[in-house]
């Protein structure tokens, strides 16, 4: 029954990534009806990670609130500003700009704003553009496993509170891990392909005049875009000093009355009620913000395929635990594999975290092996449909960003497996010294 069980949860899952977008999310809630009512396995509620839901929409709104402000351009604008002024590094300054916009913003949605502006500063300097794209799209990625805002970072900080990992030790492992991984993915990312100038393709698409070089675009941000943006930025300071003030490790304030997840809920919709009434943007305007739409779509992905995986593993997790545990404990480093391969799925590193990161912990893996995994969530470049990643392709007119006939064999492959690969390895051995 197990095997069959086992079919159900993967065939639902490929339903959901042939659809598409939201698509995971629905098809995880149809599989949930035929687990239980077909099967009879029992499902609850309580399988349904309800925090991060709620974590998601709270930060997702004041970032909406801050895009309306016209925050977001603001950010690109300087993010422009300083790739231009070091264009001939564009290989390792796009990923430093893409990683810091997610690690501020927890989506990675925010680099898609960034994109055009890497293409063309690599355009002109003669710089095969895929370069620079391919590792920013991961870095992208990969900074979500150390944004303290983003919902896989504080579900997971969550879930390790228990076994002796407060919130801020998961930060101080997760972000110098992923920021020097990204660094070492663009270091071989810059060897990848042949010279712009001796690819055939571009070549041709030169002579057919395909190829556009825009310059340096004027963009109208608004009066309101750097009071938005302040403000937001002040509630993750605030965010994650209140999460150190109630942390054991600190404990400034003993038997808070305001949790952890409860201060980011709260705390992100107060910066999105200042936002608007300190700007006086139209309120009703940001449910239409595209982060607000890519928000609510990583919601319903993150309840359909976490209620899906929570119900087949809690349903074996005796079983999971007798086969599993031991394997990992004599190989740990085979929980980044099963996780890399889940994201590459899952499409989303919260319902990845949600859907495996408990089991794992309930098997008896310790939290250095977890926390050092914890980075192959980000493997949402392996297969070439990601919303980003096609935004790259697209965005390149030199055709040097361009996806194989095989399907993996793409320029955001090798970077992203490099740095996915040193993150592992530098986590298990920071994650060795700091616990």
């Amino acid at each position: 029954m197990i095997v069959l069980e086992l079919f159900v949860v993967l065939a639902f899952i490929f339903i959901g990534a042939r659809i598409g977008g939201i698509g995971i999310g629905l098809a995880g809630g149809a599989g949930v009806i035929v687990l239980s009512l077909l099967l009879g396995m029992p499902t609850s509620q309580t399988f349904i990670p309800i925090d991060v839901i709620l974590i998601i929409m709270s930060v997702i709104t004041a970032i909406a609130a801050m895009q309306v402000a016209g925050g977001l351009d603001w950010l690109v604008e300087k993010a422009e500003n300083f790739l231009r002024k070091n264009p001939k590094h564009i290989t390792f300054y796009a990923p430093v700009v893409t990683y810091l916009m997610t690690l501020m913003a927890g989506t990675g949605h925010t680099a898609f704003s960034t994109l055009p502006v890497i293409a063309e500063v690599a355009k002109e300097q003669g710089i095969r553009p895929s370069r620079p794209l391919s590792i920013a799209v991961v870095a992208s990625q990969i900074a979500i496993t150390a944004s303290p805002i983003s919902a896989a970072v504080v579900f997971f900080s969550g879930i390790l509170d228990p076994v002796g990992v407060d919130y801020l030790t998961l930060l101080a492992i997760c972000i110098p891990t992923t920021f020097i991984a990204c660094m070492v993915g663009a270091f071989v990312a810059n060897f990848m392909g042949c010279e712009l100038k001796d690819d055939p393709i571009y070549q041709e698409r030169l002579e057919k005049g395909l190829i556009k070089l825009q310059g340096e675009t004027k963009r109208e941000i608004a009066p309101t875009a750097k009071k938005a943006t302040y403000i937001f930025l002040a509630a993750i300071v605030l965010v994650v000093a209140y999460a150190a003030a109630i942390s054991n490790s600190i404990g400034l304030i003993e038997n808070p009355t305001l949790g952890r997840n409860e201060a980011i809920m709260t705390f992100m919709l107060a910066a999105a009620t200042l936002i608007v009434g300190m700007t006086g943007i139209d309120a009703s305007k940001i449910p239409s913000a595209p982060t607000f739409r890519s928000g609510m779509t990583a919601c319903v992905c993150v309840l359909g395929v976490a209620w899906l995986g929570s119900t087949f593993v809690n349903g074996h997790v005796d079983g999971i635990k007798e086969v599993a545990g031991t394997l990992l404990q004599d190989y740990p480093w085979m929980l980044a594999l099963v996780l890399f391969f889940a994201s590459m799925l899952l499409y989303s590193q919260g319902a990845t975290t949600v859907a495996l990161m408990p089991a794992a912990l309930a098997i008896g893996v310790a939290p250095v092996t977890a926390i050092a995994s914890f980075a192959a969530v980000s493997a949402l470049f392996v297969l070439p449909t990601y919303p980003t990643l096609l935004a790259a392709v697209e965005m390149d007119d030199t055709g040097s960003t361009r996806i194989g006939n095989l399907v993996f064999n793409h320029p955001f492959f090798v970077p992203g497996v490099v740095t996915i690969t040193t993150s592992v390895a530098l986590g298990f051995v920071v994650g060795g010294i700091v616990l």
